[in-house]
């Protein structure tokens, strides 16, 4: 039986790095462009992001901005590389609702502003065979 899926596209997929300069240079080089279309903080992560285009996909680099965040955390357990799988979804809230219903455990319980204009929750990745999922949704009039 066919079952529509709220997650409508891969929204991006985020990559950890220990730093963001040098990686935009690196993947300036494999994308061949002049450099990200966009690069911003997000203050209550602690963390630095900038975005590159791949067609109609979307790479998002990631640096964290002090020691104890969990972009740099990841880095010391796991090294730099692929970090988490985004998915643009139309009501957050209720895709919320419907995963911790199904039984997945949300990192959190309300969506949080993230970076890109964009409302966004994780699914921990015990409960998705070991990949951090994100959600993510657009914020409107932002």
């Amino acid at each position: 039986m066919f079952t529509f899926t709220n997650m409508r596209k891969i929204e991006h997929i985020g990559i950890a790095v220990k730093d963001l300069d040098e990686s935009n240079l690196l993947y300036s080089k494999l994308f061949n462009v002049d450099g990200p279309y966009k690069t911003e903080e997000v203050k209550s992560e602690h963390v630095m992001t900038s975005f590159f285009r791949a067609g109609t996909s979307k790479i998002e680099l990631v640096q964290g901005t002090n020691e104890t965040n969990a972009i740099s955390k990841f880095i010391d357990k796991r090294g730099e590389g692929l970090h988490h799988i985004a998915f643009d979804v139309p009501d957050i809230k209720a895709e919320m609702a419907r995963l911790k219903a199904e039984g997945f455990i949300l990192l959190n319980e309300e969506p949080k502003r993230g970076a890109d204009n964009k409302w966004v929750c994780f699914v921990h990745p015990k409960s998705t065979n070991g990949v951090l999922i994100e959600l993510c949704q657009e914020i409107e009039n932002a």
